[in-house]
């Protein structure tokens, strides 16, 4: 009996350099290298120092998973890799990595759109996506709250996306202005343990206006928690940075898991997926958990280590694509920075245009 493929996986948008190995659904290995502590000087993703640190680490990242999961380079069957969005420099060199291995082992390519590998990430712990299921994507550059059927065919429908800052990208910043290392997200979840919530009464942003109630804004909260701290520093008032990280990371865990568990309910929808590096953060999960219990509403969460970039969501995406029989990517497959979300499969081509899943 023919075995079931293995895809190898590959992702490299940003500082994280991921390789991944997965077989019907199955994650037989992994590895990380990460860019982060070269950039936290300068508080911020420097993309000419991740596309550098992504062409050191390709080779040994892939190696490593090959290791973890105790498979040889001819066990592959197939390639995907993350072709958009992020850095541009960034992508390229996963690409080249990716189109380099499957051209040698002979093996079709896939491009993998990087926010439908977060999406996926969560088959990997809990199996198939429930048709339909509402999906909250939180991250350092992406909010969206998404209505998914079928990932391998069905188009993504956007009930809503933030109109500026991010959630991660708040963290991030007001963070910095408390003095808080990079990155920021982490650092304010470990700084609210200390803290009281409901000490500073930030605001809600999106939430009163029907027309708002599936899209989100963090940029005028931002500037309600730096506002809040220079007050205190011009005073020469000590600043309370606990309750701060506290109060802050409430409003956006409110904001969040209020928004999605309410779209579940007017869309009829017994499952919320919520995945990407802020799914990490122990008050986003907490609040997720009680208020989809009291709606009766599933929740799936991936475990830690598949919520931030890795190259094991991207494997996830290309085993459904290739199960689901789709097209591999053209021999001229390049990237996409900026690529909108409509389906899993992400075949961006410089001189036509995208060779899409399910078109």
């Amino acid at each position: 009996m023919k075995r079931a493929p293995v895809v190898l996986g590959i992702e490299s948008s940003c500082d994280e350099t991921g390789a991944g190995l997965v077989r019907e659904g199955r994650l037989l290995g992994h590895a990380v290298a990460s860019s982060m502590d070269e950039h936290a000087r300068f508080g911020g993703v420097v993309p000419e120092i991740a596309a550098r640190a992504h062409v050191h680490a390709a080779a040994p990242v892939v190696r490593a998973a090959l290791a973890d999961a105790g498979l040889a380079m001819a066990d592959i069957d197939a390639v995907a890799v993350t072709t958009g969005p992020g850095l541009s420099g960034a992508l390229q060199v996963g690409v080249a990595a990716a189109k380099g291995l499957a051209y040698a082992l002979g093996v079709p390519l896939y491009g993998v759109h990087h926010l439908a590998g977060h999406v996926a990430a969560d088959t990997l712990e809990h199996g198939p996506l429930p048709d339909p299921c509402m999906v909250l994507i939180v991250s350092g550059g992406h909010t969206s709250l998404l209505l998914v059927r079928d990932l391998a065919h069905d188009p993504i429908v956007h009930l809503g996306d933030t109109l500026d800052d991010a959630a991660g990208e708040c963290f991030d910043k007001v963070a910095r202005v408390f003095g808080l290392p990079y990155p920021g997200g982490p650092a304010v979840d470990r700084a609210a343990r200390e803290g009281d919530p409901r000490a500073v009464a930030f605001p809600r942003p999106l939430t009163t206006r029907p027309e708002h109630r599936h899209t989100f804004s963090f940029s005028g909260l931002k500037t309600a928690a730096a506002r809040w701290a220079e007050e205190h520093r011009a005073a020469g008032r000590p600043l309370p940075v606990a309750d701060g990280a506290a109060s802050l990371q409430e409003a956006v865990a409110d904001v969040l898991t209020r928004k999605a568990v309410a779209a579940c309910a007017e869309h009829g929808v017994g499952t919320l997926v919520i995945v990407g590096g802020v799914a990490a953060n122990s008050r986003v999960r907490a609040l997720a958990r009680e208020r989809c219990a009291a709606a009766g509403v599933e929740l799936r969460v991936p475990p830690l280590r598949l919520c931030t970039d890795n190259g094991a969501m991207i494997a996830a995406v290309g085993d459904l694509l290739v199960r689901a029989g789709a097209e591999p990517a053209p021999l001229d497959v390049t990237v996409d920075p900026s690529a909108p979300l409509e389906y899993a499969a992400l075949h961006p081509v410089a001189s036509g245009p995208y060779q899409l899943a399910g078109r």
